[in-house]
């Protein structure tokens, strides 16, 4: 439906100004007039959230982390909205963040909320993060459900940050032992077999095995990487859908060390949100529905759906939680005590932590594993090569003595 600007008086003579949508210009005004208005002017919005979406892809998770601690401390120091959004926007260096500064103030100018100001930009401000805005604004308390939400979003970034830093160097080292290998089957191995052929002796086994899978990569390579292609593909479309992701996520849960860290993330992302929503006032019910759309796992967002029915029904969190069986021991142990002494928010908080610690562990674990492995494995192959090119050498000196 299109969206109409608008300029109106109320009862008192003010003016009013924000967006409505409606058909026509004309329905516009005679829904503003229902609602006690008398419409000055209306216009078609020039942008609408669909267009706004396709031309504004979003900004950056470090920026919108910067901009909502920007905006919580200037809101806790008592600064009005509209001028801490201006203050924001004219502090930031990239363009991107700017413009997007200066939509939501220009909807907050225009009489709407601040969760509906960010409405325009879905791709920034997140349904949950709308949601946590809207709630901090109803209570009156946006600025420190800001402050939460600032929090929140460093932590996420932080962890992630770690994640990546983990996963760099055993990445380099397997692009760099495909190259190796690679150089040595296409280039090393031939130039190696034109000087035996000369020779005219009997090679060891070793080093013809060593020619003959040479022989057979140079000749099927096309092969190998239409294969591959065709699997990244196939797995491409099969993880677009839903059940075949499921599936997918349920091996990787069964894996050792691997099921545990990806589990450990979830359970710290659903616990740190969770938190968020009920410190700042939302019942339960809506906060277990929200918390659970931040779950990568299928397996775990269907369980905590689960456990937010058995809510409803009357079933203590933490009992539900355990029925649920997904969840971390220490975890739902901490949930129950913090509904035993009313304290659920900080011990939402504490389990957060304590899961992202156990996160931070287990990596630390799995890469520190996963490193020498693949040195070793890299040095065998390397060993192996080397040992296939000089038998022959050996056997030649001997020969000769």
């Amino acid at each position: 439906m299109p969206s109409f600007r608008y300029e109106a008086l109320d009862g008192d003579g003010r003016s009013r100004y924000g967006s409505i949508e409606a058909l026509t210009p004309r329905a516009a005004r005679d829904a503003l007039r229902a609602q006690g208005l008398a419409p000055v002017d209306v216009e078609a919005a020039r942008e609408t959230a669909a267009t706004a979406q396709r031309w504004h892809p979003g900004l950056r998770a470090d920026d919108v982390s910067l901009v909502t601690r920007q905006l919580a401390t200037l809101l806790v120091s008592g600064t009005p909205l509209e001028q801490a959004l201006a203050a924001v926007s004219q502090q930031a260096d990239r363009a991107a963040v700017r413009k997007t500064l200066e939509r939501v103030r220009a909807g907050v100018v225009a009489g709407q909320s601040l969760a509906q100001a960010m409405s325009a930009d879905p791709q920034t401000f997140s349904a949950l993060y709308r949601g946590l805005v809207a709630v901090g604004g109803e209570t009156g308390q946006l600025a420190g459900v800001l402050a939460r939400l600032a929090d929140y979003l460093e932590a996420r970034q932080a962890l992630r940050q770690k994640i990546s830093l983990a996963l760099i160097y055993p990445t380099l080292v397997a692009i760099i032992a495909v190259a190796v290998i690679a150089a040595l089957m296409f280039y090393v191995v031939p130039q190696v077999v034109a000087v035996f052929q000369q020779s005219r002796q009997t090679l060891p086994w070793l080093t013809r095995a060593l020619i003959a899978f040479s022989a057979f990569v140079r000749a099927t390579w096309p092969l190998w990487l239409l294969a591959a292609a065709v699997l990244i593909v196939a797995f491409i479309l099969g993880w677009r859908r839903e059940a075949i992701r499921a599936r997918m996520q349920s091996v990787l849960l069964g894996l050792p060390g691997v099921g545990k860290l990806l589990g450990g993330l979830d359970t710290a992302r659903f616990a740190s949100t969770l938190a968020i929503l009920v410190a700042s006032g939302a019942p339960l019910i809506r906060a277990l529905d929200a918390a659970s759309g931040v779950l990568w796992l299928i397996p775990m967002r269907v369980a905590a759906k689960a456990v937010a029915q058995r809510v409803q029904q009357g079933v203590s969190l933490s009992r539900a939680m355990d029925e649920a069986g997904v969840f971390p021991p220490l975890f739902v142990h901490l949930v129950a005590s913090g509904e035993a002494s009313s304290r659920l928010p900080a011990m939402l908080e504490r389990a957060s932590a304590q899961q992202e610690r156990e996160v931070e562990r287990r990596l630390a674990w799995l890469t520190g594993l996963i490193e020498p492995l693949m040195i070793v494995m890299l040095g065998g192959i390397v060993l192996i090569l080397v040992m296939a090119v000089m038998l022959p050498i050996v056997s030649m000196n001997q020969l000769v003595r």
